[in-house]
């Protein structure tokens, strides 16, 4: 009769392999663990945005963050985390107003919103590509960031694209000289994109997912869901079950599967 086999487990990752060691040992370098890969640090662009940067060793993906209205902040410093252990990426979260001091009160980032210039926002979000060092790249963006994301549809940068409630249409207030319409952007170049949408978010309202929808663009929507149910467990308009089904979606989607 041949040894005996035991398993040995992760004690990071729950992750066991057989073994013909007696007694079954706990993995502290389990090859599973993405944990024993991950490095994490604050850093900037070469023009000075900051970023948040998880690299994962050995990841053939990136994946480029785009945040909502209140930027890099610790809920986006847990999502980089999450995106890149759960989905083995190279991840990399962006400011959003690299050139503004805001507060965390919503109404004047609402107006600096109107400063905002595409090219700039849609620089960063393709350096951060850049920096990823992958050569398969994808962008997940929340509210505004979900604007940029359509934004970037035609821009050829990234392979796959979601969008988490982002604006379909610009905000009449959010308009500014550096500013464009989002949807034009996904016309031109549906196929990347992933929307997820809440059917009781006024920010995208029914008239502008059925212009979304007929752009080709895969629209996933959640009939109870209202605007920012997914990433932020905080909010009070935070839906668990969907909000899992959305990322679940979204991890497929950004992995080419």
């Amino acid at each position: 009769m041949g040894s005996p086999v035991f398993r040995c487990i992760c004690d990071r990752c729950g992750h066991y392999r057989s073994c013909r060691r007696s007694p079954p040992r706990r993995l502290s370098r389990c090859p599973y663990n993405v944990w024993n890969k991950v490095t994490t640090m604050r850093e900037r662009l070469e023009n000075g945005t900051e970023i948040e940067v998880v690299r994962v060793a050995g990841s053939t993906r990136g994946l480029v963050v785009a945040p909502d209205i209140f930027g890099l902040r610790p809920l986006f410093d847990d999502l980089v985390q999450r995106f890149a252990k759960e989905w083995n990426m190279t991840t990399i979260a962006v400011e959003p107003f690299p050139t503004e001091s805001l507060s965390a009160e919503i109404e004047p980032r609402y107006e600096a919103v109107s400063r905002l210039i595409d090219d700039r926002v849609l620089g960063d979000l393709g350096a951060a590509g850049d920096l990823t060092g992958c050569d398969d790249v994808s962008l997940v963006g929340f509210c505004l960031g979900g604007m940029h994301c359509f934004k970037a549809a035609d821009q050829g940068r990234f392979d796959r694209i979601a969008s988490f409630y982002g604006m379909i249409r610009l905000p009449e207030a959010w308009n500014g000289p550096g500013q464009s319409e989002p949807l034009p952007h996904v016309a031109a170049s549906p196929d990347p994109v992933l929307a997820i949408i809440g059917d009781l978010d006024p920010y995208t309202p029914p008239d502008a997912v059925s212009d979304l929808e007929a752009t080709g663009t895969q629209v996933v929507r959640y009939s109870d869901a209202k605007h920012g149910f997914a990433h932020d467990s905080s909010r009070p308009d935070h839906r668990a079950d969907d909000a899992a089904d959305a990322f679940a979606r979204v991890g497929e989607w950004v992995r080419g599967r």
